[in-house]
């Protein structure tokens, strides 16, 4: 063979890379609604890859197949590329692109990492709602297994989504909500009807194991100062729950918040004493779930807050712990008057960047609690009275605004609430 034929020859490969790719890409033009089924149904009637017909240099007609033209680790590198959005449907364009997108060395080893979704709930007694694609700049309509009230706790991790209900507090589920697939474990040990609880996840992202932790505190009967915290944890190896440490606080109270980070449990707790204007309501208490000591104290592991905060909402960005926190008015505590964002070093807190006044007024009238999750190198911030979602990337220190949720608010007293969670295919419950 000539240098030119070699020549012409990786070209051709070359324009039919960025070709391919840009197809794919084009499948989901035009698609706003989603219909998640299992994995296996991906795919279940396919096509034999049609022919590309073309001409050489010298005008003779010519019949290229993709499958002789792009080998395998090629054409995985290709799809490799695409969003989740865009696998699944290309899953379904002939055996070849199923078998590859099926295979576990293509989900495990060659798939690109995925940008978090965020699913925004627009009613509050059904799980109904839209997930944006941030990939894409796109929204789905999205109906979620197992969550039924928007009011339900929820934490996730590595594709999988926990659930727990609102009322109980005992029923808890786990979810993929790109395959559907779920679960629903066994009652947690401890208190029944707890005060106050929070609920965690961590994925194992290469075996794929899941830990739960369920934190609850109920006051002390006649006394309001003193709380009983006590942390409740499960894991999938054994699908058992542990009761591994209970904890008697004076002057503070379990919240709603907490995340697991490097295999550690953060919790944030809020004082109880009667506070000063300057003081701060909050802070942080840690647990190594790793040692599981029984025998600690955790009120001796309590950070406090940077600053005075109306709410902070914790997550795991790439294994490090980030707050994003409404900043209190130094006379009016429970009046915000911005949002900061900071990462844990250490002990200690390290201000990563305050939301510009220009977003923070984009939101309209902002209440001093607010919706927040990220994971990844993104963070979503949404007000709970609109749809507008926020979007700040932390590896490139941009914010920048979704594209407007195709919902509208019906009446003023309407709430909106959300969370995000990484699409995945290869995790199962």
């Amino acid at each position: 063979m000539m240098d030119g034929d070699m020549d012409n020859g990786k070209s051709l490969a070359e324009v039919l890379f960025w070709h391919l790719l840009n197809g794919i890409i084009s499948l989901m033009e035009g698609e706003s609604s989603w219909e998640p089924h299992p994995i296996s149904h991906f795919g279940s009637e396919v096509a034999e890859l049609e022919p590309v017909s073309g001409s050489n240099n010298g005008g003779e007609a010519f019949v290229v197949c993709l499958d002789s033209i792009l080998p395998d680790d090629i054409l995985e590198r290709i799809l490799s590329f695409l969003p989740i959005a865009s696998i699944i449907r290309a899953a379904s364009v002939c055996k070849r692109w199923y078998d590859i997108i099926h295979s576990r060395r293509f989900l495990w080893a060659n798939k690109l990492p995925q940008k978090p979704w965020y699913y925004m709930f627009t009613y509050s007694e059904a799980p109904a709602g839209y997930a944006y694609d941030p990939i894409l700049r796109k929204w789905y309509s999205f109906n979620l297994p197992c969550i039924e009230k928007s009011n339900w706790f929820i934490s996730s991790s590595c594709g999988l989504v926990c659930s727990m209900d609102n009322d109980s507090r005992s029923r808890i589920f786990v979810c993929n909500p790109i395959t559907t697939d779920w679960k629903m474990l066994l009652e947690p040990p401890g208190v029944k009807f707890p005060d106050y609880s929070t609920l965690a996840i961590s994925v194992d992202r290469k075996s794929h194991d899941y830990t739960i932790v369920v934190a609850k505190s109920k006051q002390v009967p006649g006394d309001f100062l003193q709380w009983e915290f006590s942390i409740h944890i499960y894991e999938s190896g054994n699908r058992s729950w542990v009761t591994s440490i209970t904890e008697v606080f004076t002057g503070w109270r379990g919240g709603d918040e907490s995340v697991i980070c490097n295999g550690v449990l953060y919790c944030m707790i809020h004082s109880t004493a009667v506070l000063g204007t300057a003081e701060r309501r909050h802070g942080l208490i840690m647990y190594d779930l790793s040692a599981r000591s029984s025998h600690t104290s955790l009120m001796r592991t309590l950070i406090p807050v940077p600053c005075s905060l109306t709410c902070g909402r914790m997550m795991n960005l790439k294994e490090r712990l980030v707050m994003v926190g409404g900043i209190a008015k130094y006379d009016r505590p429970d009046i915000i008057r911005g949002i900061g964002i900071w990462e844990l070093y250490k002990e200690g807190w390290r201000e990563v960047t305050r939301m510009p006044h220009r977003f923070f007024q984009g939101f309209g009238e902002f209440d001093d609690v607010f919706a927040s999750s990220g994971t990844e190198d993104l963070i979503y911030i949404q007000s709970y009275g609109a749809t507008a979602l926020l979007v700040f990337d932390m590896s490139q220190k941009q914010w920048k605004w979704s594209v407007r949720c195709p919902v509208t608010k019906r009446f003023p007293l309407q709430l909106f609430t959300g969370f995000c969670f990484e699409p995945r295919l290869e995790v199962a419950c």
